[in-house]
């Protein structure tokens, strides 16, 4: 097992399992990208980005991650393994197989680490506004269902993502969510003017948590906006002006 700087949830830190939320910290990437930059999708060095995953997979004592192609859906897939070809279209893996490393790519959205001790299920996903909002947390749970895992023994951590100080939105988005449930205005809070409005991205999507039954969650905190040293940031990049930026890793493996 490799040496790198990570977060961990106490609600996780249980037998048979291991997880971690990985910082920017401790890869080879430069510039933009230092130096653990995960996410194949950016524009860094693939060799760099390959590298830099081979050593997060190294922490578990894995030789690979198993990650999605995340495109802010509501799919959550099973895997027993690697892929064998590209990865699927999702934003949600599960797995009940000893050693396959379940990992979530995340730049501000929220990711979110499952687990069923007792049944040895464990789920990875990336949740930003759109998938939370249409259904990502569900669709992990039933697909760790249909592996054995049961919502009431079901724990969740979800890991460092933009805070609520720092998540600006416009009117066009508060209507959005308003229209899908009158209640969902309890995670908005007045902004800078008028028409702007700050989203509470952790306490929604442990409001949907709550709503999918599972047992027990929590925030691990940090704000990925509001700590570039620390994390990678696609607000805080934009903000200074970046013509991009790399991706975190948040990852569980049953042993």
């Amino acid at each position: 097992m490799t040496a790198l700087p990570v977060f961990t949830s106490k609600l996780l830190d249980v037998d048979g399992i291991r997880h971690a939320f990985f910082t920017r910290q401790g890869g080879i990437s430069t510039g933009l990208y230092a130096s653990l930059n995960i996410g194949l999708g950016s524009n860094d060095d693939p060799k760099s980005v390959r590298a830099n995953r081979q050593s997060c997979a190294a922490y578990f004592g894995a030789e690979s991650l198993v990650t999605t192609y995340q495109v802010h859906s509501a799919i959550a897939v099973a895997a027993d393994g690697s892929w064998p070809g590209d990865p699927p279209q999702a934003d949600g893996v599960v797995s009940a197989t000893a050693g396959v490393v379940c990992g979530a790519l995340a730049a501000d959205c929220a990711p979110i680490l499952f687990a069923d001790p007792q049944a040895r299920v464990v789920a990875a996903a990336h949740a930003g506004w759109k998938g939370a909002l249409t259904g990502i947390v569900e669709a992990t749970v039933a697909q760790m269902e249909t592996l054995g895992a049961r919502r009431n023994r079901l724990r969740a951590a979800v890991g460092p993502c933009i805070g609520p100080k720092s998540y600006e939105v416009g009117l066009e988005f508060f209507d959005r969510f308003v229209a899908e449930a009158p209640g969902f205005a309890d995670f908005f809070a007045p902004g800078a003017s008028p028409n702007k409005r700050m989203f509470d991205l952790p306490g929604f999507v442990l409001d949907r948590l709550g709503a999918a039954g599972v047992g027990a969650c929590h925030w691990v905190g940090y704000d990925t906006c509001a700590e570039p040293d620390l994390f990678f940031s696609n607000r805080w990049a934009f903000k200074q002006g970046e013509p991009d930026f790399g991706r975190l890793l948040s990852a569980i493996v049953l042993t």
